[in-house]
């Protein structure tokens, strides 16, 4: 025989459960910018804090990142073997998301200068014999993501970045 009133306590609870929750609050633009600082120090703790956000991007849907990246651009990833690809991941998504906030131009030097630190970290992990290559070419992406990593890049920018990265490769080889 069925009974309502067997189910009116269990109702009554999911109703009041119901009008209690409330939906996932909104992050706030200060909340993402306080976020996105964390992770653009020139320390080795906020790039790995930011790797291990890169590695669980759904852990962090709501703040709506643009993890996109084309790594190092025209540049490549790995010039003469050296493996810039993360630096340059990160490069990307400070960029991209420090341009969406409208921050860019108030933070462009330290993301380029945690930049050239990811740069050089990857360097130290080389054997000391190809370190200096390896420094050579971190120092010439970081100049010229300083010199040129900008809102607005002209047709001139682009080929002085070309003519100093041919450069600096020239030097390395040497």
């Amino acid at each position: 025989m069925f009974r309502p009133r067997m189910l009116l306590a269990p109702l009554t609870a999911l109703i009041a459960v119901l009008a209690l929750a409330s939906p996932a609050a909104a992050v706030t633009a200060a909340e993402k910018l306080a976020v996105m600082s964390s992770w653009s120090q020139t320390s080795v703790t906020s790039y790995n804090a930011w790797n291990s956000a890169r590695q669980n991007q759904g852990a962090w849907a709501a703040y709506a990142f643009d993890w996109s990246t084309d790594y190092c651009s025209s540049s490549p990833d790995n010039p003469l073997g050296f493996d810039f690809k993360l630096a340059c991941h990160r490069h990307d998504f400070n960029y991209r998301n420090y341009k969406a906030m409208g921050q860019f131009s108030a933070n462009k030097a330290r993301l380029d200068s945690a930049f050239y630190e990811d740069l050089k970290r990857k360097c130290a992990t080389y054997n000391v014999v190809v370190r200096p290559a390896c420094t050579s070419l971190a120092w010439t992406y970081y100049q010229a993501v300083k010199a040129f990593g900008s809102v607005a890049v002209s047709a001139a920018d682009i080929e002085r970045a070309r003519q100093m990265k041919e450069s600096a490769l020239r030097a390395a080889a040497n």
